[in-house]
């Protein structure tokens, strides 16, 4: 369980960078300051947990049911920001309440960021309390605009960004409901040893599908556009 629910926060760390990249600059860095100072400011809470106290907690059914809920509305967001934008790409006039949408980012990466600095405190024993607080808040000022520029220089063509965003979100309530729902499977699979080749096989598999898509709609792009040229230097002869 502990394995998925790692995996359903790496999903909304990436989810939260893409959102971000559809910002400018100055707002991605505002937003990444904002979560720097929540980070400070909630390292008073955060020395107070034990291991046990957030054990209790991921097997608690009713507290893992309202973070399904909240899963939920959050993904419900994040593609009602999808289909908005999508109607605008096509002529839509865009109404008042879509730019809340816009200006929405994340506020499940602020639950993430405190599981996450508890879990650096745990793992960080012979380091002061304030010291990892601030190295971790540093580390998020920093990564978070660096994730938001790197998905936008990885992938420059917003409408390509929105479907991968559209795509993540819906995996991010997909697996929220799965892992939190209810800690007890019907089916548990079976327990053995972690193997390591099978994920780096997973990873480089996703990496190299990915790969192929991106370069194919670059190519299916350069290829309509000299069509479109060809067609229009037709029309004109």
């Amino acid at each position: 369980m502990e394995v998925i629910i790692q995996i359903l926060i790496l999903f909304i760390i990436v989810n939260t960078s893409l959102k971000l990249s559809f910002w400018k600059w100055w707002q991605t860095l505002i937003f990444a300051a904002i979560t720097a100072i929540f980070i400070i400011w909630i390292q008073q809470y955060a020395i107070g947990q034990s291991k046990l106290q957030l054990q209790n907690y991921l097997n608690n059914k009713q507290a893992l049911q309202d973070m399904a809920v909240l899963i939920t509305a959050e993904s419900a967001v994040s593609l009602a920001f999808c289909i908005a934008t999508l109607r605008n790409m096509f002529g839509k006039k865009e109404k008042r309440w879509v730019k809340l949408l816009y200006w929405y980012p994340s506020l499940l990466l602020f639950p993430v960021l405190y599981y996450l600095l508890t879990q650096s405190i745990f793992s960080l024993p012979g380091i002061s309390f304030s010291s990892i607080t601030f190295m971790f808040s540093g580390a998020i000022f920093i990564v978070l605009p660096a994730l938001a520029y790197g998905l936008k220089l990885l992938i420059p063509e917003k409408e390509l960004r929105l479907e991968i965003y559209f795509l993540v979100s819906l995996f991010v309530a997909i697996l929220g409901l799965l892992t939190t729902v209810d800690g007890n499977v019907t089916y548990a699979a079976a327990k053995e040893p972690l193997n390591i080749k099978a994920i780096v096989y997973s990873v480089t598999l996703f990496l190299l599908l990915f790969a192929i898509g991106y370069f194919w709609n670059k190519y299916k792009q350069t290829i309509l556009e000299k069509y479109r040229g060809d067609k229009k230097n037709r029309i004109h002869k």
